[in-house]
């Protein structure tokens, strides 16, 4: 083997080099995540992973006798467009995420079969502690019109910087 490939470390091997603190953390800062649209294959996943099996979310003729333009998605299949881990978020805060402590979720427009969705995340909260601090962020969902269907909330508990959580001590 070559020196190359010996000094190979797996530590090292990440998708954002630098990490970030909660002190790193402002409000305003956004995060996109990647749009998706809402395909039968989705609607199927879903059913399969969460067992629900009322037919509003999987039967097309039951949606169409109830004037619906298609199967409509379950909120929890909305929310979960808004997961953390589709972005870059994460990969930001491999060393200093100490816990998702909550979500919450308001349902604003229904969302059918075939509706593209643009999730984002931007942080609208920075709580310091001494050694932790809350970075909470604003969860958003807009469809293919413009329109807002998703308005929630996630916090994370981060680690403070070292050299910021030395200084509060």
């Amino acid at each position: 083997m070559s020196e190359k490939e010996t000094s190979f470390d797996p530590a090292d091997h990440r998708v954002v080099a630098e990490q970030r603190w909660f002190d790193d953390f402002e409000t305003g800062q956004r995060f996109v995540l990647p749009s998706r649209t809402m395909t039968d294959a989705i609607f199927l996943a879903f059913q399969a992973a969460s067992g629900d099996n009322h037919p509003i979310h999987y039967d097309a003729e039951y949606c169409k006798r109830r004037g619906m333009p298609g199967m409509l998605a379950h909120g929890y299949q909305v929310a979960i467009q808004t997961v953390a881990g589709a972005g870059v978020f994460p990969f930001l805060v491999e060393e200093s995420l100490k816990a998702f402590l909550e979500q919450s979720t308001k349902f604003l427009h229904p969302v059918f079969i075939g509706d593209t969705l643009y999730p984002a995340l931007e942080v609208d909260e920075v709580t310091p502690g001494r050694t932790t601090g809350v970075v909470g962020m604003r969860a958003t969902v807009h469809n293919q019109d413009s329109i807002l269907v998703l308005d929630g909330r996630h916090r994370y508990l981060l680690r403070r910087s070292p050299a910021a959580a030395e200084t509060s001590e």
